[in-house]
């Protein structure tokens, strides 16, 4: 009697559609965390430097007021922009039409 193999047991498909491997899912895990953190401290800094002035000086109740409204949407508008910016670049270049060429225009 033969044995059908468990999902399991099969070798990986890494092509389109496949389950991807341990290394890069790996990749992608870092990837992200590195996007977050870096789009964290970045956010970070940018509130600190708009709102900054208002927390740490006597300023008119309008500028402090602007000053503070104006980092609370800066930073983030900045987080979203730079987690997308960072995961974008991360994917993977699209793959030559025609084999042995490098691009498009060759």
């Amino acid at each position: 009697m033969l044995r059908r193999a468990h999902a399991c047991e099969t070798a990986r498909v890494t092509g389109y559609g496949g389950r991807r491997d341990q290394a890069r899912r790996d990749a992608i895990t870092v990837e992200i965390g590195y996007a977050l953190c870096s789009a964290a401290f970045a956010a970070a800094v940018v509130f600190a430097a708009v709102a900054g002035p208002a927390l740490l000086f006597e300023l008119p109740d309008t500028m402090e007021t602007l000053l503070l409204r104006t980092g609370l949407v800066l930073a983030p508008a900045l987080f979203a922009a730079r987690v997308v910016s960072v995961l974008l670049r991360f994917r993977q270049p699209p793959q030559p039409s025609r084999p042995g060429r490098t691009s498009p225009d060759s």
